[in-house]
């Protein structure tokens, strides 16, 4: 398992959430861990009523959720009556994605059990109407999603993505530059889909609307977590000193890079909206 695939697997299970997105938190919801349900739910809202403006006028229209996490979003497709496919590489999930299936009334719904990059394109030239990138847009190089996304396409069809990009202030080596990972920086992104076969309709920020959640899951690293693995390690250190610090010193590394990334305090709200982009946009295939 990889450590993306553990984070998001640990996200899933810790919070107790059917999604992995971050949410939108507008002025009329609290922030706090007890709305995490309902602001995700306001994100998936948002999406479909903008599939169902988009595919007003198609035709038995065809999607491909792409990255399709629990497979939450999926299920809400296919009981508006979509036909979409999905694709994920991660194996944990995959499991409860085929739960949901199993639950559902019968349908043509095909799971790829692997990533973007993998998939038959061959047998898939002009299946989809809509590819949807839910959070996953980050995690594909750009290159093999504008080569490979227009013969997905059939004429007229449409990237959606919601996902957070790299600002111009990537990099600048101040402080909190490395607490957030991921995402494409974004003015590769536009340059990208300037020498594609792609133009932008619709391009909005969110990010705003999205940081919320960056507190609340900082504060909770940081008043609740924190204090919970101090105490572990003080029950460790007592028990087993020897091995303990053996461990801890092999491991030292990786728990400094996690102890800076999760757990200095420079995974803030501030931080994130400095160095993040959280947009929804619309590509359509001219």
């Amino acid at each position: 398992m990889s450590s993306r695939e553990l984070g998001l697997v640990l996200a899933q299970q810790l919070l107790d959430v059917e999604d992995l997105n971050y949410g939108l938190w507008d002025a009329d919801l609290e922030v706090s861990m007890g709305n995490i349900a309902l602001a995700q739910q306001r994100y998936t809202d948002m999406l479909l009523a903008l599939l169902e403006q988009l595919l007003a006028d198609c035709r038995e229209p065809r999607l491909l959720d792409v990255g399709c996490g629990t497979g939450h979003m999926l299920q809400r497709l296919l009981e508006l009556g979509y036909r979409v496919d999905a694709v994920n590489p991660s194996a944990h999930l995959n499991k409860l994605v085929c739960e949901r299936l199993a639950a559902l009334p019968v349908t043509d719904t095909t799971l790829y059990e692997t990533g973007f990059e993998a998939l038959p394109f061959e047998q898939l030239q002009q299946h989809y109407d809509v590819l949807l990138f839910s959070e996953s847009f980050q995690y594909i190089p750009l290159p093999d999603i504008f080569t490979q996304a227009p013969g997905l396409l059939r004429p007229g069809g449409r990237l959606v993505i919601c996902d957070f990009f790299k600002t111009a202030a990537h990099n600048d080596g101040e402080r909190g530059d490395r607490s957030f990972s991921g995402g494409h920086v974004l003015a590769d992104f536009y340059r990208a889909v300037d020498a594609s076969d792609f133009h932008i309709s619709h391009d909005e920020d969110l990010t705003m609307r999205v940081s919320p959640n960056i507190a609340l899951l900082d504060e909770w690293l940081t008043q609740r977590l924190h204090p919970a693995l101090l105490s572990i390690d003080d029950y460790l250190l007592g028990a087993w000193p020897r091995i303990t610090r053996v461990l801890k010193w092999l491991a030292r590394r990786k728990l400094a890079r996690a102890h800076y990334k999760y757990l200095s305090g420079h995974r803030s709200q501030a931080v994130f909206e400095k160095y993040k982009s959280y947009r929804l946009l619309v590509l359509e295939f001219d």
